[in-house]
């Protein structure tokens, strides 16, 4: 979100820094978060061959005795792409990238601290906040990075663990959760939520769950995690008590149970700007806080935590900071959520749930990838596509997809839905055949 808000603000001509505290750009999407857990995911496919076991059967791998090496090293591979990349884009567009943690002052102006000992202030007119998140962490466990650990930790791992319990069955826990499954470890999942991801359209958390069981991952839902400790020379040394008196052995745990602003530091409360309990900021619909020419956007503004909507917060912050018309229709209101769980999901517009409780009628239509000439060819035997429609105008009110390729396919659906279309243009239209999006 700061990246393209720099950008956007350089492109209407004026003068931008960008204020970066590491020593590499690119944030958490880049560096810890998006980029590495779903290059991860992809080297986890790859090398497990876990996408060709519909074809080849479940023993089928393309490398045996995989090593947490074979799975970092295409992800350091992109990383570094992606960091040239923003860089040559911030070099070319004339913004200064300074290396400094910066702190407020006041509403216009902020002390900059290199590390060198002396510090800088410098005076602008316009402020975006995009410094995201950190993993969420219990100030009563002891986190070790190996044995206990959040999801910032996984890309230093010594070893791919063989067991591992994962407190928290959010978007990052279950994404995380179902690749070392993948990977043939045995993995339990903790929630005290009754359900797998329970914002999804019920019918594929119901079907993401038995497939997670199918592959191993013991679900532990509706239970609340009492204590975590490291019991020293066991060969399972993490043990995880819960409320209801189980206690669960594994050889790690990954916490996680959400994110904290990473607003720490920021001595916000000198630019008159307050923070909720999870340290995140309140903005209006123009992402301006409650100083008007302070903005925030990304993670540290809370939902939907997207980087596909905070790309387009920041690009609207900075026009809007300059005075640029922006209609309220620019992408964040009609927007896909992708979740790179194995087997991926996507979905955008209501599910069943939401329109039952709404007193919206509604007719389904469902493709399973078994029925499709492409799902047989590419091995995929559980994916499926579920479209929402409204029976009077066939409107399209909700597309919600599981399998393979579900993150592309759902931009078929999202832009038919956003220029108002009908399930006609679907029925009449000619996809290209075998193709995966022939289910539409």
């Amino acid at each position: 979100s700061g990246q393209r808000a720099a950008i956007q603000a350089a492109k209407l001509g004026k003068r931008v820094a960008v204020i970066e505290r590491r020593r590499v750009v690119g944030g958490v999407c880049v560096n810890t978060g998006t980029i590495p857990s779903k290059t991860f995911r992809e080297a986890v496919l790859h090398l497990s061959g876990f996408r060709e076991r519909g074809i080849y059967g479940s023993s089928y791998t393309v490398k045996h005795d995989i090593q947490i090496e074979d799975l970092l090293f295409r992800v350091e591979h992109v990383i570094r792409s992606e960091i040239d990349v923003i860089r040559n884009q911030l070099a070319r567009n004339r913004i200064e990238l300074i290396e400094a943690t910066a702190s407020f002052v006041d509403a216009h102006h902020l002390a900059l601290d290199d590390g060198s000992g002396d510090e800088r202030i410098i005076q602008t007119s316009h402020i975006v906040i995009a410094c995201g998140t950190n993993a969420t962490r219990d100030s009563h466990i002891m986190f070790d990075g190996q044995q206990i650990m959040v999801s910032d930790d996984i890309l230093q791992l010594k070893t791919i663990p063989s067991s591992m319990i994962v407190i928290g069955a959010g978007v990052i826990g279950v994404e995380y959760a179902t690749m070392f499954a993948a990977l043939g470890v045995r993995v339990t999942i903790v929630d005290k939520r009754p359900t797998l991801l329970p914002f999804l359209d019920h019918e594929i958390s119901a079907a993401l769950t038995y497939i997670a069981q199918q592959n191993r991952v013991t679900m532990r839902l509706g239970e609340e995690v009492a204590r975590v400790a490291v019991v020293e020379g066991a060969r399972s040394p993490v043990e995880v008590t819960l409320k209801s008196g189980k206690t669960l052995h594994a050889e790690t745990a990954l916490y996680a149970i959400g994110r904290t602003g990473a607003t720490a530091d920021l001595k916000l409360e000198q630019a008159g700007i307050a923070l909720d309990n999870r340290g995140r900021i309140e903005v209006n619909q123009h992402f301006q806080t409650s100083v008007p020419t302070i903005y925030a956007v990304g993670d540290v503004i809370g939902y939907p935590s997207l980087a596909s909507t905070s790309l387009e917060q920041g690009r609207a912050a900075a026009r809007h900071a300059f005075g640029e018309r922006d209609d309220e229709a620019h992408g964040i209101g009609l927007f896909p959520y992708g979740i790179y769980t194995v087997p991926e999901i996507s979905t955008i517009g209501s599910n069943e749930d939401e329109l039952t409780a709404a007193g919206t009628p509604y007719e389904i239509g469902k493709a399973n990838f078994r029925e499709i000439a492409r799902g047989q060819i590419i091995g995929d035997q559980t994916g499926m596509l579920k479209l929402i429609f409204q029976p009077d105008t066939r409107k399209i009110l909700g597309v919600h997809i599981l399998g393979e390729g579900a993150t592309e396919l759902i931009h078929v659906g999202q832009a038919v839905m956003a220029l108002g279309g009908t399930i006609d243009y679907l029925a009449d239209a000619v996809f290209n055949y075998p193709t995966l999006a022939e289910c539409y």
